[in-house]
């Protein structure tokens, strides 16, 4: 197992954080012998994280796992492998289910992890499984049926090492011109993605509009706030930090719930 510095301000795609060190594991053998040690937190391509200066034990798969695996009937794809390549590949291979990853950032542990999608469609759908580590050491295959994926969520417990997808014909063009149009009206700038989950018949984003944060400038250097673009990103022009970007989600939870009676819950995952 390697250890490597890394500069949060950089490796996160919101752009926040100080520099840590992180374990990156390069077999089954290294997670092992870490689930024997202290907890630790597994922070993947932080594409929707957000890390606090002090946090400790920091977990990433090595680039070991990142490949993708033709077996026949099926694809075995490893978890640090970016959802661009994945996305490349399958059109490259007119493999259907995978035009979504052409507007999902990160690895694809992650996004199997968050049951990542746009609208309707989802991760889950193209998905057969997972292989994790069994309490004996040896990675072993978890059917997608036994995650209970559910909306931007699942009950995924551990290290993810690989997906194992299904090989269905017919990549849909079409599909990757109606995610794009989908894309439009997000904002460029370093951001968490969505920062809250979308309520049960409505829209986080609209839920910040109305409580009057859209476009409104936060923190010492005014750096942060909710995007006029999309209310539910929140954006970074540089130079912010943890507990401002905490205090501001924190602030959008709690008149949302004094407004409006709704309980916003984080997309954004916060490492404290």
């Amino acid at each position: 197992m390697q250890q490597r510095k890394i500069d949060f301000s950089v490796y996160t795609s919101v752009r926040i954080g100080e520099s840590h060190w992180v374990s990156f594991v390069e077999s089954p053998e290294d997670y092992d012998a870490l689930l024997q040690g202290d907890a630790f937190h597994i922070i993947g391509r932080a594409n929707n994280l957000l890390v606090a200066p002090h946090t400790k034990n920091l977990v990433a798969l090595s680039k070991n796992f990142d490949y993708i695996k033709d077996c026949g009937d099926f694809l075995e794809i490893g978890a640090a492998t970016l959802s661009g390549r994945v996305f490349s590949y399958a059109k490259r291979q007119n493999l259907r289910g995978f035009e979504i990853l052409s507007q999902l950032p990160g690895s694809i542990g992650g996004i199997i992890k968050m049951n990542a999608g746009l609208k309707e469609y989802e991760i889950k759908d193209v998905l057969l499984g997972i292989l994790q580590l069994t309490k004996d050491g040896k990675l072993d295959f978890k059917s997608v049926e036994s995650l209970n994926l559910g909306y931007r969520s699942s009950e995924i417990c551990g290290l993810i090492f690989a997906g194992i997808f299904k090989k269905q014909e017919g990549f849909r063009e079409n599909l990757v011109n109606d995610f794009k149009l989908m894309r439009s009206n997000q904002p460029t700038e370093p951001s968490f993605g969505s920062t809250f989950k979308n309520p049960k018949g409505d829209f986080a984003g609209r839920l910040i509009e109305q409580v009057g944060l859209k476009g409104v400038r936060f923190g010492s250097k005014k750096n942060l706030c909710f995007s006029e673009k999309h209310a539910n990103f929140l954006v970074n022009y540089g130079d912010s930090t943890f507990d401002e970007a905490v205090e501001l989600i924190e602030l959008a939870r709690s008149r949302v719930k004094q407004e409006c009676g709704i309980l916003l819950e984080n997309e954004v995952q916060i490492l404290r």
